[in-house]
């Protein structure tokens, strides 16, 4: 049903669900999963830990590397689907200049209710202090970018994963 090729990013701001929704959608689809937060330097996840929002130095190296793992598991024959905040365009545009097929799925919702989900998880270093810093610096995906897939982070976890998958293997959606 779903192509080897498959590259995915789930994207929004801390506390949206990123995880938790590609995991379920790795599951679903079959692909493999990975966090984008494994792969920050830890120079960057310190600075998060402290409180100090990352700048566009800290994010091109991480991009970088998401792009390329991207890249990696579809020259393998594998797909993957990477949780990673991918909040401006140019950050999009540099995970699709190494990986050319990926696909988005946004998670949109209200700052209140984020803000809610984040007071009430535990051990993330992403302290919720920096939320405002990534609602500020979110470039929300505009028309133009058809490869990008936006859900309501309002619903349950199984309608989300449903509409994205929906939304996915649509023929506009789907990879070639």
């Amino acid at each position: 049903m779903v192509k080897a090729g498959f590259q995915i990013v789930v994207m929004g701001v801390s506390g949206c669900g990123k995880s938790t929704v590609a995991s379920a959608l790795a599951h679903e689809l079959a692909l493999d999963m990975t966090d984008g937060d494994d792969l920050h330097l830890p120079a960057s996840v310190d600075k998060m830990r402290a409180g100090i929002a990352l700048e566009d130095a800290d994010r091109w190296p991480w991009l970088d590397r998401i792009g390329q793992h991207l890249a990696g598991a579809t020259a393998a024959g594998r797909g993957r689907v990477v949780a990673c905040s991918a909040l401006k365009r140019a950050y999009r545009d540099r995970i699709r200049a190494l990986a050319p097929k990926v696909r988005f799925v946004f998670l949109h919702g209200s700052a209140e209710l984020i803000r809610e989900r984040m007071s009430q998880r535990q051990g993330h270093y992403m302290p919720p202090e920096l939320l405002d810093s990534q609602l500020r610096t979110l470039q929300v995906p505009t028309a133009d970018e058809l490869d990008v897939i936006t859900v309501s982070i309002a619903q349950p976890l199984d309608a989300l994963v449903a509409q994205a998958k929906a939304g996915l293997l649509s023929p506009l959606s789907a990879p070639s």
